[in-house]
């Protein structure tokens, strides 16, 4: 067990012949008393100087381990919301090439019903010109026959004149 200020200020020495001079120790004891004490005080004061520097180190490394933490959910949540963009951004450019497939089928069936209506037109109209000719070219015939003429020296019937 360390000694104490009181201690060394209580020691006793037996007394002998021939001895030290008791003032001239008394002087030094009391000296290293002085200085013991001073020791003792600066220890506790750096004692108390570890102490709060130790709570502040364990604070510090508390919040070096949050901040580390926080940093590794921020990265985990930005990883998760960068798959979760990926994952719509895919089922975006899904829809709308579903969406394009159909449109661009919707098209081509009209295309092909436009185009079968065209010929269908085509093949209607060259009818009705065959027809139309058909027809007019009879009607030229009739027009050149002879029998024309003789209607024309004809009087009309049921008219008297």
């Amino acid at each position: 067990m360390p000694l104490t200020p009181l201690d060394i200020h209580n020691k006793e020495f037996a007394r002998r012949l021939r001895g030290y001079d008791e003032d001239q120790v008394n002087e030094f004891l009391d000296q290293i008393i002085k200085d013991y004490e001073a020791m003792i005080r600066e220890n506790k004061e750096l004692q108390n100087v570890i102490a709060a520097s130790q709570d502040k180190l364990g604070h510090f490394s508390n919040i070096e381990e949050t901040l580390s933490k926080t940093i590794i959910v921020a990265q985990e949540a930005a990883d998760e919301l960068r798959g979760n963009a990926k994952k719509e951004a895919q089922l975006i450019v899904k829809e709308a090439e579903k969406n394009a497939d159909r449109i661009i089928n919707d098209a081509l069936a009209k295309s092909r019903k436009v185009a079968l209506e065209v010929e269908e037109l085509k093949k209607q109209a060259t009818i009705y010109r065959a027809r139309f000719r058909a027809l007019i070219e009879t009607q030229m015939e009739l027009l050149t026959q002879d029998g024309w003429d003789s209607l024309d020296s004809r009087e009309p019937r049921g008219i008297e004149a």
